[in-house]
């Protein structure tokens, strides 16, 4: 074990693997753990000078820009990544966009953003992909989807664009597996990214509140994201495939809220009502 990385040290060697809006968060987390454990990393995202950031950190990592919107800057990313490395052997479908109005005040730019950047990009990407790894004999696709697809948690856009990755996860893991090519996806609860700096401004104990909702009693790494992706990419996953993994500390098994509501005081009455 490689205490560094927190996996197998060398696992992705010879492994070229892209990440989509790895210039911060979870994605920028995953091309560190990639890298640390062998793979040749490709920080991609639409913000250049946060991909360079987030490669000059790693030895030999790649940055690109990448507007997931527009299939010609996908193609791209793809042909650039061919011509210096063969191809790519892990896809990480990691951008994304959060509109944040309730659903009868989203705009059309806000819906049309969230579901072009959390749904159609991942499926733009994969068409760009797939072709050079089914000539290379296979090669695995993860989507970062959200616990927002699998239940209901607001950001109505979002949260039914992630649904739709989720779909796409299903559909390409039925289509390409038997082909060589292995699709997952993961669906993270509440993590501690910059994203929610602003937020965090203006509600400093915003996590604590959020934690409260956690059978595990906390938020999210970036880590424990990473951590998901890079087994679900490995050998040891190889007879996964179409699924949807919940990275979420429990939030998913039941509502801990109203089960505190609820619960009896010692001597077995109810503490409420």
């Amino acid at each position: 074990m490689d205490a560094s990385s927190g996996g197998f040290a060398g696992r992705f060697a010879g492994t070229t693997v892209v990440v989509t809006g790895s210039g911060s968060g979870i994605g920028a987390q995953t091309v560190r753990r990639f890298a640390a454990e062998g793979a040749v990393v490709v920080v991609a995202d639409i913000n250049l000078a946060a991909a360079q950031h987030v490669a000059a950190g790693i030895p030999g990592a790649l940055a690109r820009h990448v507007d997931v919107t527009r299939r010609a800057s996908l193609r791209a990313l793809a042909d650039a990544v061919a011509a210096e490395h063969g191809g790519i052997d892990v896809l990480v479908n990691n951008a994304l966009s959060c509109s944040l109005p309730p659903f009868l005040e989203l705009s059309d730019a806000q819906i049309q953003a969230d579901f072009a950047v959390n749904a159609i990009g991942p499926f733009m990407a994969c068409q760009e992909v797939i072709p050079s790894m089914l000539a290379r004999g296979g090669g695995v696709i993860l989507n970062v989807a959200s616990v927002n697809a699998l239940s209901t948690y607001g950001n109505p856009a979002y949260s039914a664009a992630k649904a739709a990755l989720i779909s796409l996860t299903r559909s390409l893991a039925f289509e390409f597996g038997g082909r060589g090519i292995r699709c997952n996806a993961v669906a993270p609860g509440t993590i501690d990214t910059e994203h929610w700096a602003p937020r965090l401004a203006l509600e400093p104990d915003l996590f604590e509140r959020a934690a409260r909702w956690y059978p595990t009693g906390r938020v999210g790494s970036t880590d424990d994201v990473a951590s998901a992706l890079l087994f679900l990419a490995s050998h040891e996953a190889a007879w996964i495939n179409g699924i949807t993994l919940p990275v979420e500390g429990g939030l998913l098994s039941g509502d801990l809220g109203l089960t505190r509501e609820l619960a009896p005081d010692p001597d077995g009455k109810s503490t409420k009502g």
